[in-house]
């Protein structure tokens, strides 16, 4: 039978459970075990497309076009586990399931309940995952306990492991044990009022994970077990990682977390753990040859999260060429003025990220010319991209008014407008462009150097496409449309070949970075600005 394990966060939010039921998947996967990853989200949203990056950080898209919660993310870049729209549920996801049933008389004229409907529905939705040759489902539950959100969810779980047996199935708390600098001491009375509402509802936590800034000393490890009924080697402390998020496995390693949970779950088929190829991430994270500073220049940089892939996906790149990178986030709209526009000539990378909306967008394109004039290594993504054509038709083709029609729809060139299909279109959640889709690169092409292919398959999310009416007009100005959609109306990647690196996509490379397998966009980006640091110009040679 499918092992269950369910990870819940308590004190506080952003915890970083998405990190620890990451790095828990990832430690088993090396251990020779299959696993599934998985979130529940409690808010009524039915996902996060329509949500803000203020108020939900990041959309993760999956290959299937599923708008995911951010944490998606990390299961990716750590775990091989497959994702799709199983892989995460919203409580308006749920409620909404259970609401078409009910109207299609699917429950046969009875009253529909919280309990059972909608914890049946939670609950199918968490054996989805569990398929023939899975060892292991990961379900991350969102929130912090004793949100009153979260309550449909939690009471799923605890009947869940009634219906599987309490050996198939395994709880983990992560909480905050605070240190108070005026007492000189650690609190663990939190992590006491947290474990108690979990148990007060029905959930007895196998293991404690600790969040802290601090070293926990024995007594307190000792206390926290006496009164959350837990066995004291089962209290884990996951101090904050000085150095980088990668390191967060090697400490759950260090407490022996993976063994204890092959352990408790009777994991026979699991192996010895093998983390040969982790330990040679970190030593190249360590020992880089040198630094180089990137400006991502974006909507939404003051929110951290906001852009998260995109920043995970720069140290990937870093790390395949052995360099340090220092992100400078600047906010769109400070490029009105002079010393933050000066700032951008002192980097080695411009990365102008996607985005929705007018706010900022002529600041963006600001950062586009400094980027061409200079010689600056820059990459555009979604939003970055076409602030990419609208900059190039106003300042080298001689389009003054060039602009996209999601922020005038009566400008005289309309370089960048809604797609054809996206005109009759009027709910906003779910109905862009999503997911993955091909692209055809032509040879010779920056984009295809990096690939090493022709064709690639890339993942998307947008509604405004570059207007194939001016295609001509551009590629006669100098413009390079090095990819486009297989049917060619569709302008995927551009780039200015007598520029040291000047390339933007249409797409969202960041999503399919790992820090194992860094994105060959990324790391050629990187490549780039460290050629930049050096004082070089050219690309050399691949046999150099």
């Amino acid at each position: 039978m499918t092992k269950h394990i369910f990870v819940t966060g308590g004190v506080v939010s952003s915890l970083g459970k998405g990190l620890t039921s990451a790095s828990i998947g990832m430690l088993l996967e090396n251990r020779g075990l299959s696993v599934r990853m998985q979130k529940l989200d409690p808010y009524i949203n039915v996902d996060p497309g329509t949500m803000s990056p203020y108020q939900h950080g990041e959309v993760y898209v999956l290959d299937d076009g599923s708008e995911t919660d951010l944490d998606l993310g990390h299961y990716e870049r750590f775990t091989h586990s497959p994702l799709f729209r199983d892989s995460n549920w919203t409580t308006g996801q749920i409620y909404k399931s259970v609401i078409d049933k009910e109207r299609r008389g699917e429950y046969l004229g009875k009253t529909v309940q919280v309990i059972p409907h909608v914890t049946n529905e939670i609950k199918s939705c968490i054996r989805r995952l569990a398929t023939n040759g899975v060892d292991v489902v990961i379900t991350e539950i969102g929130g912090t306990i004793g949100d009153i959100e979260s309550l449909p969810f939690l009471e799923a779980i605890r009947q869940f492991q009634i219906d599987v047996g309490r050996e198939n199935c395994c709880f983990i708390h992560l909480t905050l044990v605070p240190y108070l600098k005026a007492a000189r001491e650690l609190k663990t009375k939190p992590t006491q009022h947290s474990v108690g509402q979990l148990r007060q509802i029905g959930i007895q936590p196998d293991f404690i994970v600790c969040r802290t800034e601090q070293p926990i000393a024995q007594e307190d490890i000792d206390k926290i077990a006496l009164f959350c009924n837990v066995p004291a080697k089962h209290v884990v402390e996951e101090r904050d990682a000085d150095f980088s998020i990668y390191e967060v496995p090697l400490s759950l390693v260090d407490h022996k977390m993976d063994q204890m949970l092959v352990e408790r779950l009777g994991l026979s088929n699991a192996r010895e753990l093998d983390l040969t190829k982790w330990h040679e991430l970190l030593n190249a994270l360590r020992h880089t040859k040198t630094e180089v500073t990137i400006a991502v220049v974006g909507k939404y940089a003051k929110h951290k999260d906001a852009y998260k892939s995109i920043y995970e996906a720069l140290d990937h790149g870093g790390i395949a060429n052995s360099a340090s990178v220092r992100i400078l986030r600047i906010p769109s709209e400070n490029l009105e003025r002079e010393e933050t526009r000066a700032m951008l000539e002192n980097v080695q990378g411009i990365l102008l990220p996607g985005g929705f909306g007018e706010r900022g967008v002529e600041g963006k394109i600001e950062a586009v010319r400094i980027a061409r004039e200079h010689n600056i290594p820059f990459f555009g993504i979604c939003l970055g991209m076409q602030c990419a054509v609208i900059e190039y038709a106003r300042n080298v083709l001689g389009m003054t008014d060039a602009n996209s029609t999601e922020f005038n729809k009566d400008v005289e060139y309309p370089v960048i407008c809604l797609m054809d299909e996206q005109r009759s279109v009027t709910d906003m959640g779910g109905t862009m462009r999503l997911g993955s889709q091909p692209t055809s690169l032509i040879a010779g092409s920056r984009a295809a150097s990096a690939y090493g292919s022709l064709d690639i398959q890339e993942r998307h999310r947008h509604r405004y496409e570059f207007n194939y009416e001016y295609r001509d007009r551009f590629i006669d100005g100098g413009l390079v449309i090095s990819g486009s959609s297989p049917d060619g109306k569709l302008v995927e990647v551009i780039e200015i070949e007598e520029h040291p690196w000047f390339v933007a996509v249409q797409y969202h490379p960041e999503f399919k970075s790992k820090p194992t397998h860094p994105h060959p966009l990324f790391k050629a980006f990187i490549a780039a600005a460290v050629r930049k640091r050096r004082g070089e110009t050219e690309e050399k040679p691949s046999n150099a």
